[in-house]
């Protein structure tokens, strides 16, 4: 499991290396870098055929010995860098260094046959000496062939050559101090012993010759698994060793149990005679015996052999388990997760379960560095000036000063993260928190990192990339701030041919009449200015040291007084904040120059269109108001008009009606007179009826 996660993270398919430009960025030194991490991976990828093997089985040894090693040198014989991995028994260090790098003594243990022997020695790399083969074998090389079942059948024809980088102080080399006496302190050197007849095959510095310090130069990378005690890390075999020799232990207590309780053996009677005793009984099968009298229970007797013991199987299984949960690396719990897990649970389940193997990951690329930088140093040390080489697609070709130490070499691996699920939980967490407020977040970058967390190859094809600004002519940037795009000033343009057409268009109504575009332009014309100050800066600089350069040519000025006023110069303009302040006041000069025209001119409001067209509306509006005053008045007196009319009608009515009530009040009355007077006439006639005695 370890093995196949670190080997798919250190060596990706794309390559492992990328690089990252030391100090100021511009486009010489990211060319650089493009050209470096290129021909790095093209090195690594396709010429260096041991590497990625090499790697392979390098992660396979680590988790078990704890300490692995590879060696970084350049190959006079293939002429090209080599990298080749070590086992930690190959490379002897004492136990009590902390690093490769203050390590008193380094010794590899190289393993040759006599061909290679002799092809060093003719290319005079070693001395012509007769060697001896060693008869002795590597304890640790016995126990490793003890456990893969192999054994030797002859004698092989290896030599043993002892390659020790120690510090010595030889007679006729000793370091020396500047008034010519020996100092006695001992120089780095690489000797070359022959195990066998103890010849000394060769002695060769081990620093560079002219160099003030005698720093000794690095050749190995030390992968360590997980810290120990003292130089070599630890693996497994030392972490979980005790427990799977008490696995074995009662693995095999169980084992032969069960072949003896299957198997079992016992005591005779010597006058017990079995036919064919010698074979074994097949399953059915009845053989005679002939028992001398007596019961045959008493001439056989089985030994009290028992079954394998189920405590011993239950402690066994105790056993595997504990080494299980101790080495495992899955990540159950990140694959339990899903998209509604809340980010903040995401992480802190990564952090808990991931704890072990984050640590060896980080020691892993931190090594992994400290090998690329050794390949960088052995390119800068062997490349010719330039280096012309091919690859797909398109020629390429690498400088030997592209690798000056500006360009640094990194593994392409992060040391926070090694696995393809951690790492799409954490883009597709950063993903989510872009989602939530995309105002304040860049969702361009959190969709990419979540396709390179997927490893999706051609990503630019479904996610094209933003156009990288270009510098624009003066009108097409006059016609993208009309349409409320951003412009950018770019320090090769013509910066006063630039200022001279956008403020010209400034005065222009269209611009003048929108207050977003005069800002656009305000920003860019403050942006050319100030690019336009540096290069008059940096103009008038070079004027004066072309001028001191001329008088001293035509023997006008001490060369040496010229010379120590450009020093002078040159440090002046070195002081922090002196080269802003020059150009601060060449801005201040620019911008009283163009401050009159970047202030807008007066505006007649008349002269707009706009502003007509506004003005027209609202005539329109107030004759439209008057007409409808004046129909509203008419309406008013046509209406006032009738109610009086109204009025006079309703008079005359109410006194005609007036009148008819008169009248008919008159008419009521003279009924009620005539009924009045009928019935008085009725009542005299009925008395006078009465008084005659006329009965009716």
């Amino acid at each position: 499991m370890f093995q196949s996660q670190a080997y798919k993270e250190l060596l990706p398919s794309g390559g492992p290396i990328k690089t990252q430009v030391l100090g100021l960025q511009d486009q010489a030194r990211e060319d650089q870098a493009h050209r470096v991490k290129d021909y790095m991976n093209y090195q690594i990828m396709e010429v260096m055929e041991e590497f990625d093997p090499d790697m392979d089985q390098l992660l396979f040894y680590l988790p078990l010995s704890g300490s692995t090693f590879k060696k970084v040198y350049y190959d006079e014989a293939l002429q090209r860098a080599v990298s080749k991995f070590i086992p930690a028994q190959d490379l002897v260090i004492p136990y009590s260094a902390s690093d490769l790098a203050t390590a008193s003594r380094v010794t590899h243990i190289l393993r040759m046959d006599f061909n290679e022997v002799r092809k060093m020695q003719v290319a005079e790399f070693y001395r012509d000496v007769e060697l001896s083969k060693s008869d002795e074998e590597d304890i640790v090389k016995q126990k490793v062939n003890e456990l893969d079942g192999i054994s030797k059948t002859y004698m092989d024809d290896v030599y043993t050559i002892l390659e020790m980088h120690v510090n010595l102080d030889l007679e006729g080399f000793e370091d020396m101090s500047p008034e010519g006496e020996a100092t006695g302190i001992q120089l780095p050197y690489i000797v070359s012993i022959d195990q066998g007849s103890g010849e000394i095959l060769a002695i060769r510095r081990n620093f560079e010759e002219n160099s003030e310090i005698a720093k000794k130069r690095q050749y190995f990378v030390h992968y360590k698994f997980m810290p120990g005690l003292g130089f070599y890390g630890f693996g497994l075999i030392h972490m979980i060793g005790g427990l799977g020799r008490s696995a074995t232990s009662i693995l095999r207590q169980l084992i032969d149990a069960g072949t003896l309780a299957n198997l079992p053996a016992g005591f005779k009677a010597r006058g017990v005679r079995v036919r064919n005793s010698d074979d074994p009984l097949q399953p059915g099968e009845w053989r005679d015996i002939d028992v001398p009298g007596g019961d045959i229970r008493s001439a056989i007797t089985p030994l009290p052999y028992k079954e394998p013991s189920g405590t011993l199987a239950q402690l066994l299984g105790v056993l595997i388990e504990g080494g299980r949960r101790f080495i495992s690396l899955a990540d159950e719990q990140v694959n339990n997760m899903n998209q509604e897990t809340p980010v903040g649970t995401t992480v802190a389940m990564l952090e808990r379960g991931m704890k072990v193997m984050s640590a060896i990951h980080k020691r892993l690329h931190y090594a992994q560095k400290t090998e690329f930088r050794l390949l960088a140093r052995i390119f800068s040390d062997n490349l010719p000036p330039e280096y012309p080489y091919d690859v797909a697609g398109a020629p390429r070709s690498i400088k030997a000063e592209d690798f000056d130490g500006r360009v640094d070499v990194i593994p392409v691996s992060d040391p926070n993260i090694f696995s393809m699920s951690q790492r799409v939980t954490l883009a597709q967490s950063q993903l989510q928190l872009a989602q939530t407020n995309p105002q304040i977040h860049n969702i361009y970058a959190a969709y990419r990192r979540m396709y390179q967390a997927l490893e999706v190859q051609n990503i630019d094809e479904i996610l094209p990339p933003k156009p990288e600004p270009t510098p624009l002519d003066p009108a097409v940037e006059n016609a993208r701030a009309l349409m409320s795009e951003l412009l950018q000033a770019f320090p090769e343009q013509d910066h006063e041919t630039h200022i001279a057409i956008h403020l010209m268009f400034l005065k222009t109504p269209l611009v003048v009449t929108s207050p977003q575009v005069q800002g656009t332009f305000y920003a860019h014309v403050q942006e050319h200015i100030s690019l336009l100050a540096k290069q008059k800066v940096e103009q008038e600089l070079a004027g004066i040291m072309q001028e001191v350069q001329m008088n001293v040519q035509a023997g006008g000025a001490d060369p040496r007084l010229a010379q120590q006023k450009m020093q002078e110069l040159q440090q002046q303009m070195q002081v922090p904040g002196e080269m802003e302040k020059l150009v601060a006041m060449q801005e201040l000069q620019l911008m009283q120059q163009y401050l009159p025209e970047l202030s807008p001119p007066p505006v007649d409001p008349m002269a707009d269109p706009l502003v007509q067209i506004r003005m027209q509306e609202l005539g329109i509006k107030q004759e439209s108001e008057q007409r409808k005053a004046m129909t509203d008045q008419a309406d008013m007196m046509i209406e006032t008009e009738k109610l009086q009319q109204k009025a006079v009608t309703d008079a005359a009515r109410l006194e005609l009606q007036e009148e008819i009530a008169d009248d008919r009040n008159e008419v009521n009355r003279e009924r009620i007179d005539v009924q009045r007077d009928a019935v008085q006439q009725r009542a005299d006639t009925a008395a006078t009826r009465s008084r005659r005695g006329f009965e009716p």
